[in-house]
């Protein structure tokens, strides 16, 4: 049992209070008595209606609910609907037009475009990685993945493979650099004539597309170039094993990859308690700080992780130039959903989780504000927090009020905090540019989630009838509009050069060539950042942000309307012939073999994001957006008569022993199959199945964080 120490009438933790006093606060120039009683006021404001907002939640359910009720087996008038919508107030009117007037944004943030990693904050290794991912090699991601055809052959360097690599590098090269034709667009003499800047000046339709170089200024051994604000470095050494391979001595080309990252603090990680949050939080203050390290065995190597340092050049004027080794980092809150145990209130209650991670996580922050840390991660005096799994506008006012609260605790000039608006449930995209304008003054940031939005979708409309099966919410009409109104809402409200709108997660990391086939449509769509799942993928994924001025074409669609709310609000309901038992059971063992891949490592590992196998033993971005989806769907089909409780009970203990087989290496794994009646993991899952229409809003974090607490309880008894 956790032990708890008073602190201006809070009861916290005393693992919390002690990182708080002893590591947190220390150089800050803020006393524990008076951090404490601010935080403590913070509470008694905001609680109340924090959990008024909650409620709000469920009345608009119960009465989206009842309507659908009253008109089952009817076609749904979508202008009675919407009026329905409105009358509720679930829809709220648009707002007059307003421009975002966020100020001190970093660059990285408001005035480039580029890849976005998300990465769960309990994984030091994983957390430096992508922290560390702002810059990565093309030739490795080129070298070890499925975009080029075939794959290295075991055993040292393939110069085969090689050749391969850097053939395709070129061909990049050529196609950004725009080398002029004939022998001045021989890159093999750039670096062999004294005079390389004036000569490749003249290789280049964009002279000033050179800003930098390396080495002895005579004979460089590294070029620095800029294209649509993001750089790329030639390393040249013809003494390298790739070098001596290529007729220019090229030996790598380094491309700026992740310009940012957002470190998560919620669908990636399994915190149920203050052990965890304390676990989290620390590591957060050691990314700031720029003392985080993480030491690793690799291949029989012992290996120490760190902050990368910047990185330094020289312009070819020989003036010195600094860019940033690192992302510029968000951290991910919690929604205003979930309590935590590390903090309990004067009533006896847990503090909302969502409030605590506000107050400690800018506390944080402070450290690099004040310059306490190695290095900077805001160069203009910001800290940036992305909000979850906010419903609407008064959810959004409620943060940004939050905030300003917060900044008076820290004693912060206003809107020094910027926030990041999901855009992920249902009743937000429907009412997006009210959301915005709530937060217009600190919002920098709006992303599409297609997970949530799909469960949030199935949940809001659980009562409307039996959807679609899974594979086919893509085609939904919905989805379209969702995705279009997400660009074209940011537009409208001046977020360009202002913040970042972005786009989702590609969940596959080992399907890179179709990544790079796809994944283009999101620059080409206006998006200035898309999440990936891996630094690799943040290289790649970098060269579509070549191929496509993401600002130029903002300016092309920003006249553009919104598509209607109509198609927004078009039901996935499924019509038409009934399905097959053997679509069903298709279905049934699809949704369930996800969803105890995912719960078996949360509950017993108490890992919260991780490559799951599927059903077709494909290995996949999972999180408990996923989980949503797999969920609620059972849970409608379960509801409109579409499968029986047995048909699911079957499902889920035949995918349990493939889940089981397919984590058969694991050590840490406990099966699940043998024995599913004294499973934790096997008994969350069907919670989450079972009691999936009955969670607020379709989300799975109750019912895990239950379970997860529960097996935590029986190991340390």
């Amino acid at each position: 049992m956790a032990e708890f120490a008073t602190r201006a009438g809070l009861q916290v933790a005393t693992t919390l209070a002690d990182f708080i006093e002893r590591e947190a606060l220390p150089g800050l120039g803020l006393s524990a008595d008076a951090f404490w009683k601010g935080a403590a006021d913070i509470f008694t404001r905001f609680t109340p209606e924090n959990r008024t907002l909650l409620a709000k939640r469920d009345e608009l359910q119960a009465a989206i609910d009842a309507w659908h009720k009253t008109r089952r087996g009817k076609a749904i008038d979508n202008a009675e609907y919407r009026s329905f919508l409105q009358s509720i107030g679930y829809l709220v009117p648009e707002p007059a037009p307003f421009n975002v007037t966020s100020e001190n944004v970093d660059d990285e943030v408001a005035r480039l475009a580029g890849p976005q990693l998300v990465v769960p904050i309990l994984n030091a290794r994983f957390l430096l990685n992508a922290v560390n991912a702002r810059w990565g090699s093309l030739y490795d991601a080129l070298y070890g993945t499925d975009v080029l055809p075939g794959k290295a052959k075991p055993g040292g360097y393939d110069t085969d493979r090689g050749a391969q690599v850097i053939s395709r590098a070129y061909d990049f090269l050529n196609d950004v650099l725009q080398l002029t034709d004939g022998d001045a667009g021989d890159t093999s003499h750039w670096c062999a004539n004294p005079d390389w800047a004036a000569y490749i000046g003249r290789s280049l339709k964009d002279p000033s597309a050179l800003v930098g170089y390396r080495g002895d200024p005579s004979y460089p051994s590294g070029l620095l170039f800029r294209h649509n604000g993001l750089h790329i470095e030639l390393v040249i050494d013809r003494n390298h094993p790739v070098g001596k391979t290529s007729h220019s001595g090229l030996a790598d080309v380094i491309l700026e990859s992740a310009l940012t990252t957002i470190v998560d603090l919620e669908d990636s990680i399994a915190a149920v308690d203050a052990a965890d949050k304390v676990e989290a939080y620390r590591n957060w203050l050691g990314v700031m700080r720029g003392d985080l390290t993480a030491t690793f065995d690799k291949g029989g190597r012992h290996l120490t992780r760190t902050l990368e340092p910047d990185r330094d050049w020289l312009s070819p004027q020989g003036k010195p130039l600094t860019l940033p080794g690192r992302a510029v980092l968000f951290i991910r809150n919690v929604g205003h959903l979930m309590t935590n145990p590390a903090v309990k209130l004067a009533d006896g209650s847990e503090a909302p989780e969502g409030i605590l991670d506000a107050i400690v996580t800018s506390l944080i922050g402070l450290h690099d504000l004040k310059g306490q840390g190695r290095y900077r991660n805001s160069r203009t005096g910001s800290i940036y927090i992305v909000k979850p799994k906010m419903h609407g506008p008064a959810e959004a006012a409620f943060a940004n009020r939050l905030f300003d609260a917060v900044e008076d605790l820290l004693g912060l000039s206003r809107h020094t905090i910027k926030l990041g608006l999901m855009d992920e449930e249902r009743r937000t995209s429907a009412n997006l540019a009210a959301c915005i304008e709530a937060m217009k003054n600190r919002i920098v940031f709006i992303n599409t989630g297609f997970l949530d939005r799909t469960g949030d979708e199935m949940h809001t409309s659980m009562e409307a009838g039996a959807m679609v099966r899974k594979a086919e919410m893509r085609a939904s009409q919905w989805i379209k509009a969702y995705e279009d109104r997400n660009v074209r809402i940011g537009l409208a409200s001046g977020l360009s050069g202002k913040g970042q709108i972005g786009k989702g997660m590609w969940a596959a990391p080992d399907r890179m060539a179709d990544m790079m086939e796809q994944k283009i449509g999101h620059p080409r769509s206006g998006a200035s950042t898309a999440w990936v799942p891996s630094p690799t993928a943040a290289t790649l994924h970098a060269m579509h942000y070549h191929a496509v001025d993401v600002f130029a074409r903002q300016r092309e669609i920003a006249h553009e309307k919104p598509p209607g709310l109509d198609l927004l609000l078009t039901i996935p309901l499924h019509h038409g012939a009934n399905w097959s038992e053997q679509d069903i059971r298709e279905e049934l063992k699809n949704n369930a073999q996800g969803i105890l891949g995912y719960v078996v490592r949360w509950v017993d590992q108490g890992v919260g994001c991780s490559k799951v196998p599927d059903i077709h033993d494909i290995g996949l971005m999972e999180d408990r957006a996923t989980l949503r989806i797999s969920s609620q769907h059972i849970a409608n089909w379960l509801h409109h008569g579409v499968c029986t409780e047995a048909q699911v009970d079957d499902a889920l203990l035949e995918m349990a022993a493939k889940v089981d087989a397919q984590n058969a290496g694991d050590p840490l794994y406990r099966p699940m199959a043998p024995n599913p009646s004294t499973s934790l993991a096997f008994a969350a899952a069907r919670a989450l199945v079972f009691e999936g229409r009955a969670q607020p809003n379709g989300y799975t974090e109750p019912l895990l964080h239950r379970f997860r607490a529960e097996l935590k309880r029986r190991d340390a008894g």
